[in-house]
């Protein structure tokens, strides 16, 4: 079903022909063998491939903060150092994964275009509730490779314009789907991500606030789980924070994150185990 304009110039019939503002219906009826469920898996052995770990999200009166560490192994190797796991879903969502990473940035791409497809279907945008539903089904269909070992478990937030507040969505590899209230955590770290966002989080916290509590809880992740990548500050390697407000989502510069980290580990050669008390 690829595009082909030569000879008469037009799309194929599949392109024209009115169908679901579902881009994975479109797939499945017309190239199925495109989507990530379909592809023929080994029946034997175990498939090593780079892993994703830690993603956490927190909520603020003004929207959420979405991060994720840039650390992927593969068993007991670090595979890179510099991954993004965090990613736009679109312009007031955006999607962290945990798991296979090869896979799961490919059904990240997925989802941006199921959103778009929607959107250029109908002529609106999906709510975020529906938005969350639509990554639960994608989740879902991805089962069968995950009894195989290639899961994919992401964290969804975004800015409800019908609620007007950020949302927080946690998943599991069946595609059960949790809304989360306040903070949550997925990943190899996320148990001690979760601590630290226990301890640090309050109701009346600022935007900035918001990302220095996600940051300070990837570095007590990275301190106690080896998946999980500290800040890396002789690369320059930071963790990726994106920001998500009612004027949309924004990812902070290399600079921002570079301050909010250079903060954090300052006050930790003070207090090594960690602030007792408030955020910075």
């Amino acid at each position: 079903m690829e595009a082909n304009f030569s000879g008469t110039g037009r799309l194929p019939a599949p392109f024209l022909t009115p169908g679901s503002s579902s881009f994975m219906d479109f797939l499945a009826q017309h190239q199925p063998e495109m989507l990530p469920r379909n592809r023929q898996l080994p029946t034997q052995g175990v498939i090593e491939a780079p892993h994703g770990t830690t993603i956490v999200a927190a909520s603020f009166p003004g929207g959420v903060v979405l991060a994720g560490d840039r650390r992927a192994t593969m068993g007991n190797v670090i595979a890179q150092r510099d991954i993004e796991k965090v990613f736009p879903a679109d312009e007031y969502s955006a999607v962290g994964i945990a798991g296979t990473a090869g896979l799961a940035v490919e059904m990240v791409k997925l989802f941006q275009l199921e959103l778009e497809h929607f959107e250029k279907v109908e002529g609106v945008s999906l709510s975020l509730e529906g938005k969350a539903n639509r990554l639960s089904t994608m989740i879902r269909s991805n089962l069968g490779m995950a009894m195989q070992g290639l899961a994919v478990v992401p964290l969804f937030a975004g800015w409800d314009v019908d609620r007007q507040k950020g949302r927080i969505f946690s998943y599991d590899v069946t595609g059960g789907r949790s809304e989360e209230h306040g903070f949550a955590a997925t990943g190899s770290g996320s148990l001690f991500a979760r601590g630290a966002l226990k301890k640090l989080f309050r109701d009346d916290l600022t935007e900035g606030q918001a990302a220095t509590l996600v940051v300070q809880a990837l570095y007590d992740a990275a301190d106690d789980d080896s998946a999980t990548g500290g800040p890396d500050l002789a690369r320059r390697i930071y963790p990726i924070v994106i920001v998500i407000t009612d004027e949309g989502l924004r990812r902070l510069t290399e600079a921002e994150c570079s301050e909010v980290v250079r903060a954090i580990h300052e006050r930790r050669l003070e207090e090594p185990d960690g602030p007792r008390a408030a955020l910075l």
